[in-house]
């Protein structure tokens, strides 16, 4: 079994528990479920295009940062002119929660992604009514049906749509009008290895009109500059801003070399 495929059946177990604590219409009941969301394909567009991550650690390189708080890394990141956050709520693998959601919108007024591994429309709801004004969904994870029922919930809530894929067959699943972003992860989910080539060959499968994001490895402003010419719009950077003791100051010194 994968990792990604343990993950995903860990989070089966973890949201029929959760959904038995918390109805849906107590989640739709919540003060942040009726905010106006902020569309984060519209803010990469217009803005430096990075989504800067908040992420305490991962299945493949264990703790990178227990240390900061959600409040600080969001002000910072938000003061550093990123695109938006995203905001790992899994907390098994990556140390996070829905806390951390409320937390970075408390104290930002950016667009945040919910970065999880959806399962089931709860989730979705879930993301609303904590304050994201985006979801991820990982095709790996999902049948195409799966993606295009649960983009169709995220629309009609307000929320943007970035779908991720790791191979051809993952990204022709996940092209659809309900899709915002299509991102493209350049890890290796089997050996963990990372390449920009991934970016380069899979975003001529993409047409017009996504958002273009790439994902995973993007570690310096070079990547970036290399990657721009093929046409992504969108970088997601994890762990490079979060190993660091400033993450909203590595990511203002990144921008500004951009």
């Amino acid at each position: 079994m994968s990792i990604l495929e343990k993950i995903t059946k860990d989070k089966i177990t973890e949201v029929a528990l959760r959904k038995s604590l918390i109805s849906i219409s107590q989640l739709e009941q919540s003060a942040l479920f009726k905010r106006e969301t902020q569309s984060l394909a519209t803010a990469i567009k217009n803005g430096s295009g990075i989504i800067a991550e908040h992420k305490r650690r991962s299945p493949s390189k264990s703790v990178i940062n227990n240390s900061l708080s959600v409040q600080d890394v969001a002000s910072g990141y938000e003061q550093a002119g990123v695109s938006g956050m995203s905001v790992l709520t899994d907390g098994k693998y990556f140390g996070g929660s829905l806390d951390d959601l409320l937390l970075a919108r408390a104290s930002s007024k950016f667009p945040l992604l919910r970065k999880e591994f959806i399962v089931d429309e709860y989730q979705i709801i879930e993301a609303k009514s904590h304050g994201a004004d985006a979801i991820l969904l990982i095709a790996a994870t999902l049948s195409r049906k799966q993606i295009e029922s649960f983009s169709t919930l995220a629309k009609s809530l307000g929320l943007d749509v970035l779908c991720e894929s790791h191979n051809e067959e993952e990204l022709l699943k996940s092209i659809m009008p309900t899709v915002d972003m299509l991102g493209i992860n350049n890890r290796n989910l089997k050996t963990f290895e990372v390449s920009l080539e991934t970016s380069k060959e899979l975003i001529k499968q993409i047409p017009e009109g996504f958002v273009k994001v790439s994902e995973s490895g993007i570690s310096s402003v070079e990547a970036i500059k290399e990657l721009k010419p093929h046409g992504f719009e969108g970088f997601l950077i994890g762990e490079n801003f979060m190993k660091t003791d400033n993450p909203g100051k590595s990511a203002k010194e990144f921008i500004e070399q951009l």
